[in-house]
């Protein structure tokens, strides 16, 4: 049972983008059509899970254990940039198909801040291994379900008669804002 309320709770009640305020970059971004929106979300579930899986075994075993959890930003943000370079060359060479269906976003994911954000979450946390993986690839999918409807609304506002004043990046801003109480209405579920 705890595992699922790390899951729902992830998702909806503590998303990391509309509760949190993590990757907002991409999130205003690659939001703009549904289909980029999922190929970054896609690779957000791919990177952010694997990502703190590494970086939860480095801390445990390496930096706690040699008394180093000061190095800790530091550390997972050079294994992150180096883990995301390690998967686009697997990628490129093993699945070339898959390699260009995540295409620009593999690079932007190294800056996606809520990777970082995640990895030290589970750390502060103190979540156990299996934990702090359920709670990686929740918040993932959190990203990727906020990211999907901000598309999809996205999509929507550049069909209507917007004023010439809140086109762009103004009526994204109210729109999230709005996704984002909208996500509040879940905080009572856990």
């Amino acid at each position: 049972m705890e595992y699922v309320l790390i899951f729902i709770a992830a998702i909806f009640v503590n998303n990391i983008v509309l509760s949190q305020f993590l990757g907002i970059c991409p999130f205003l971004g690659v939001s703009k059509k549904i289909n980029t929106a999922l190929g970054m979300g896609m690779a957000v579930v791919f990177v952010l899970t694997l990502s703190t899986i590494v970086t939860f075994l480095i801390q445990k075993y390496l930096l706690d254990a040699f008394g180093l959890a000061y190095l800790q930003t530091i550390v997972f943000i050079l294994i992150i940039a180096w883990l995301v370079q390690m998967v686009e060359i697997v990628l490129k060479k093993l699945s070339p198909v898959l390699y260009q269906a995540l295409g620009v976003f593999l690079p932007l994911i190294t800056t996606n801040c809520a990777i970082l954000g995640v990895a030290i979450i589970v750390i502060q946390k103190e979540f156990n291994f299996l934990q702090s993986v359920v709670y990686a690839f929740s918040t993932a999918l959190g990203f990727t379900l906020a990211l999907l409807i901000f598309a999809g609304i996205r999509e929507q506002l550049d069909r209507t008669n917007v004023p010439a004043a809140m086109k762009g990046i103004p009526i994204a801003l109210i729109t999230a804002g709005l996704l984002a109480m909208a996500f509040m209405g879940f905080s009572g579920m856990v």
